[in-house]
Formats: structure tokens, C-alpha cells, sequence
């Protein structure tokens, strides 16, 4: 269980978000600029918030009474926007970085179907084939949490459609909670067990 009540001053308004979540797929909706990222960095340790609880399944990893965990040792999954591959490794050294087993990671790329990317450079492969190598780097981590931050939004529609079922697959197989941000609303109403409407820092 993920359970969330952080506080954050940005530049425009004051980011106040509280939640819990099981493993489900908990969509963050709302407009470009409301905070939905930010939330993300928070979960992810890549910035703290200025007050508040952070707790994955029992263990704290912000709070105001004790030191932040550091990112690294968080046990969380982080798919960016733009993937954010290793350009100067090959496909399988991006998701052997930071896997737990190589044997389970190599049965990530078998069941997302990109053997056949091992030895190739992520310049050279598309958008799709990206979010895939993203995804099974993130997956190899055995994270216990996972974090999508509009992974889709520049794939066209029918990778998009494909990822969308292989994401809903992997979820139903390693059953961990899953929060992705979008404000695409269709995406958002297919994808979510649950969505969470964010505007301007606050939740709905």
C-alpha cells in the first residue's frame, strides 16, 4: 500500500495532495502545469516535498522526523516522458542497469517482445520500441511501485493502442501499484482503476 499526504510550494500555488492506493493503476488527470509531475518527483526522491508522509508498504521514505531515502534505494519504478535511455548503451545494458536479476530481466524483454533490440542503440528504434525498453528497465528493478509520467502521449495511435494493452498485461502479471500521469482523458478512462483530477496542486 502507497500512502500519500505531501505538501509542496511551487512557483504559482502550493501543491497539497493526499491519497492511498493498493495495486491498482491510479491515473493523475489534469491539465499541463497542475502538479501531476511534480507529484511524481516527490514519490521518486528526485525532490522532497516541504512537508508530509510519503509510506510504501509500511516503510517511510519522506516524512518531516527522519532523513529522505535516497531515490536509488526507494524500490521505484520511474518511466519519463521521453524515456530517458542510456544513448551511449545498447538496449540490453539500459535494462540490465540496475536489475535485480538478469535472468527475471531477460524474461521482461521475452515477455514485451524485444529480443531482437538487445545489441541495438536507442537511436536507432522507435518511439514504440522505446516505451517498451523503458518499461522492461523499469520492470527490471523489481520496483514496488511504478511511476509513468505520460510515457504515450508521443507515440501514434496504434503503438499507443499496443502499449496500452501490453501495460494493463504486465499490471495484471507482477500486481504492484501503478500511477501514471496523462491529460489525455481517454487514455485516463481505460487505464485508470481510479483517477485522481489535479488542478493547480490540489486533488478533486
Amino acid at each position: 500500500m502507497l500512502t500519500v499526504d505531501i505538501k509542496k510550494t511551487l512557483k504559482t500555488f502550493t501543491l497539497e495532495l493526499s491519497f492511498t492506493m493498493t495495486n491498482e493503476v491510479v491515473v493523475l488527470f489534469g491539465p499541463s502545469g497542475s502538479g501531476k509531475t511534480t507529484t511524481l518527483q516527490c514519490l521518486s526522491g528526485l525532490t522532497q516535498p516541504d512537508q508530509g508522509l510519503i509510506d510504501l508498504n509500511g516503510r517511510v521514505l519522506f516524512s518531516n522526523r527522519q532523513k529522505p531515502v535516497p531515490v536509488q534505494k526507494r524500490g521505484i519504478g520511474y518511466v519519463f516522458q521521453d524515456y530517458a535511455l542510456f544513448p551511449h548503451m545498447t538496449v540490453k545494458k539500459n535494462i540490465l542497469y540496475g536489475a535485480k536479476n538478469a535472468d527475471e530481466a531477460m524474461n521482461i524483454v521475452d515477455t514485451l517482445g524485444i529480443q531482437h533490440l538487445l545489441e541495438v542503440y536507442p537511436n536507432n528504434i522507435s518511439g514504440g520500441e522505446k516505451q517498451r525498453v523503458a518499461l522492461a528497465r523499469a520492470f527490471a528493478t523489481e520496483p514496488s511501485l511504478l511511476l509513468l509520467d505520460e510515457p504515450f502521449s508521443s507515440l501514434d495511435e496504434q503503438v499507443k493502442q499496443e502499449c496500452h494493452r501490453e501495460l494493463l498485461r504486465l499490471h495484471q502479471k507482477w500486481q504492484i501499484p501503478v500511477i501514471l500521469v496523462t491529460h489525455d482523458y481517454e487514455e485516463a478512462e481505460k487505464l485508470a482503476d481510479r483517477m485522481i483530477h489535479i488542478n493547480k496542486g490540489r486533488s478533486r
